[in-house]
C-alpha cells in the first residue's frame, strides 16, 4: 500500500486528494487555524510520499537546506515586506481621514443622482491600499448618510462600494492573496497590477454598477438607525477636531506612487537597454518593497507629521496596524511549504500529466480549485494560497511567460471570491454594517461576489487567448 502511494500515478493522485480533503476537514470541521492545518498536512504528505526526513526537516548541521525552511522562507522572503508596507500605507491613509476626503470629493463631483457610482469608485480607489474589512469600517458611515439623504435603499450605495473593495482585495497588490500567489509562481508585481486592472475593472462595472443598480431598485432596505446615529456622532466629533483634512491630491498621489513606480520598473525592463543607468534607476525604484517604502515615508510625512501627528502616535499606529499581519504571513508561509511538498513528492508532475491527457486548461483548473476552496472554508486568502500551492508544480515545467502567469494568478483570485456565504467573515460584516438579514445578504452580497468572480475569470480566460 505504501509503495503504491509513493510510486504509482494513482497513488500520488490519491495522496493529493486525501491531503486536500484532510486540509478542509481540519479547517471546517475541527476549526484548526489554516496555518497549523497547512503545516500538519504538508508534513503528513511528505512522510506518506516517502521523502527522507533529512530532506523534510534537515539536520542539525544543515537545517537551512530543509524543505520546511525553504518552503516557508522562499515565499516569506518575497512577500513579508510587501504585505507589511502595504498595511502601513493603508493604516496612515485611513487614520488621516483620506478615505472621507476621497469619498466626499467623488460624491460632490458626481452629484446625488450618481452617488452610487461615486461610492463604487471610492471603493475601487481606496481599496488599493486598505484591507476589505477596514474599508467597510471607514466608509460605511458615508454610505449611511448618502442613503438617508436620498431616501433610497442602502443596497444601492453599499453594493458598489463593496464591489470596489472586493475586487481590489482579491486582484491587486499589495493585498496578501495576489502578492502571495505572485511569489509562489514567480511573477513580477508589475504584471499582476496590469492584469488586475484589466480583469478587475470590468468585473467591478458588471457587479458594482449594473447589478447593484438592479438590486438596489428591487430590494428596499432602510438605513439602520443605530448605525446612522453613530455615523453622525462620528462626523460631528471629526468636524470639531483641530487636525485639518489632507488635500485630495495628496491622497490620490500617495495611492498612485507605488503603482506607478512598480509599473515603471516593469516597463523599463522591457523598453530600456540592458545595463543602462536609467534601467538601473527604474529597476531600483520599481522594486515593490522600495516603491512601497517610498509611499509609506511620503504618507508618514505628508499625512502624519505635517498634520500634527507626533512620533509616538505614528509609532502606535504602525504597531497596531501590523498586528493582524502576523497570522496572514504564517498562512502564506505554510502555503508555500505545502506547495513545496507537493512539488518534491512528484504529485504536481503526475497531476499535470493527467490534466494534459484530459485536455483541461490549467487556467480553468486553477479557477475550479480556488472556487472549491473558497466555498468550502470561506477565506479568500486561504483559497488563493492553497490553490497556488497546488497549481505551482503544474506550471513549473511549462514555458509560461510573465503575462500568462499573471493571468493564472487572476483566475485563482477570481475563484477565491465566489459565493460568499455564512462561513465567510466578510458575509457577516456586510450583514451587520448595512442592516441586511441573512436572506437579503445572500440575495445581494453573495450574488455580487459570484458575479465579480465569474466576470473576473472570463476576462482572465479571454486575455489568456491573446497574451
Amino acid at each position: 500500500m505504501i509503495d503504491w502511494l509513493q510510486h504509482s500515478t494513482g497513488g500520488l493522485l490519491t495522496l493529493s486528494g486525501l491531503s486536500i480533503a484532510l486540509l478542509l476537514l481540519m479547517i471546517i470541521r475541527w476549526k484548526v487555524e489554516p496555518f497549523i492545518a497547512l503545516l500538519i498536512v504538508g508534513l503528513l504528505v511528505a512522510l506518506a510520499a516517502g521523502l527522507p526526513v533529512e530532506t523534510l526537516v534537515g539536520s542539525a548541521q544543515k537545517a537551512s537546506d530543509s524543505l520546511l525552511e525553504k518552503g516557508f522562507g522562499g515565499i516569506l522572503g518575497h512577500v513579508a515586506a510587501i504585505i507589511g508596507l502595504g498595511t502601513l500605507l493603508g493604516a496612515i491613509l485611513e487614520a488621516s481621514g483620506g478615505a472621507e476626503v476621497l469619498t466626499r470629493s467623488l460624491l460632490k463631483a458626481f452629484g446625488e443622482n450618481r452617488a452610487p457610482l461615486a461610492m463604487g469608485l471610492a471603493g475601487l480607489i481606496f481599496g488599493v491600499p486598505v484591507f476589505f474589512d477596514i474599508g467597510i469600517f471607514v466608509l460605511a458611515p458615508l454610505v449611511y448618510v448618502a442613503a438617508k439623504q436620498s431616501g433610497r435603499s442602502i443596497v444601492l450605495y453599499a453594493m458598489p462600494l463593496l464591489a470596489g473593495l472586493s475586487v481590489m482585495h482579491a486582484f491587486m497588490p499589495p493585498h496578501p492573496g495576489p502578492v502571495a500567489a505572485a511569489g509562489l509562481l514567480g511573477v513580477e508585481l508589475g504584471w499582476i497590477i496590469i492584469m488586475a486592472l484589466a480583469v478587475a475593472t470590468p468585473a467591478w462595472f458588471v457587479g458594482g454598477v449594473l447589478f447593484s443598480a438592479w438590486a438596489g431598485k428591487r430590494l428596499v432596505v432602510p438605513v439602520p438607525e443605530e448605525m446612522l446615529a453613530a455615523a453622525e456622532k462620528m462626523r460631528g466629533e471629526g468636524s470639531s477636531s483641530s487636525r485639518s483634512e489632507p488635500p485630495l491630491s495628496q491622497v490620490l498621489g500617495i495611492i498612485a506612487v507605488p503603482l506607478v513606480l512598480i509599473l515603471a520598473g516593469t516597463f523599463g525592463s522591457i523598453l530600456l537597454p540592458k545595463g543602462s543607468v536609467t534601467l538601473g534607476v527604474f529597476a531600483f525604484l520599481g522594486t515593490p518593497a522600495v516603491a512601497l517604502t517610498i509611499a509609506v515615508l511620503l504618507a508618514f510625512w505628508l499625512l502624519g507629521y505635517r498634520r500634527g501627528m507626533t512620533r509616538a502616535q505614528v509609532t502606535e499606529l504602525s504597531g497596531a496596524s501590523l498586528r493582524p499581519v502576523a497570522m496572514i504571513l504564517l498562512v502564506v508561509g505554510a502555503g508555500g511549504f505545502f506547495g513545496a511538498v507537493l512539488s518534491a513528492t512528484g504529485v504536481g508532475k503526475v497531476l499535470a500529466s493527467s490534466l494534459a491527457d484530459v485536455g483541461l486548461p490549467v487556467i480553468a483548473l486553477s479557477y475550479v480549485i480556488s472556487c472549491g476552496m473558497r466555498i468550502a472554508q470561506g477565506s479568500a486568502t486561504v483559497a488563493i494560497v492553497t490553490t497556488t500551492g497546488i497549481v505551482a508544480p503544474l506550471v513549473a515545467d511549462l514555458d509560461y511567460s510573465q503575462p500568462q502567469l499573471a493571468l493564472l494568478v487572476m483566475s485563482i483570485a477570481a475563484g477565491s471570491i465566489i459565493a460568499s456565504h455564512v462561513n465567510d467573515g466578510g458575509f457577516w460584516i456586510v450583514s451587520r454594517y448595512f442592516g441586511l438579514s441573512v436572506k437579503e445578504t445572500l440575495q445581494t452580497w453573495t450574488v455580487l461576489e459570484t458575479i465579480l468572480s465569474v466576470v473576473g475569470f472570463v476576462m482572465a480566460a479571454l486575455l489568456s487567448l491573446v497574451v
